[in-house]
């Protein structure tokens, strides 16, 4: 019913910059939160950073400088620019999205298939 998209990974060098993008389709009546999780080898899954209907965002304390997310709602998209990465930004990176079909009253979280991210040099 929903679908999320993800491009824009790849292979960096340390320094370097990549630009995450995540589409939405499929019978969307409303999006609200829209997010970016990663998940690196050996350690926790976690948020990077989230960006509501109203542009309103939350950051993973570490990132907030590096990884200026931002949210076109015309095009049901969201958009992680990942700047001065290092080897620790290594993952596999998630779109989320708090979606509500048409013809439902409840919202509900969906995923994309992940992109991966590697720096190294």
């Amino acid at each position: 019913q929903v679908q999320l998209v993800e491009s824009g990974g790849g292979l960096v060098q340390p320094g370097g910059s990549l630009r995450l993008s995540c589409a939405a389709s499929g019978s969307i009546s409303r999006i609200y939160d829209m997010g970016w999780y990663r998940q690196a080898p050996g350690k926790q899954f976690e948020l990077v950073a989230s960006i509501n209907a109203n542009g309103e965002t939350t950051w993973a304390d570490s990132l907030r400088d590096r990884f200026p997310i931002s949210r076109d709602n015309a095009k049901n998209a969201v958009f992680l620019p990942m700047n001065s990465l290092t080897p620790e930004d290594t993952a596999a990176y998630y779109c989320n999205a708090i979606v509500r079909i048409r013809g439902r009253e409840a919202a509900w979280p969906y995923w994309g298939r992940g992109t991966q991210v590697t720096v190294s040099s």
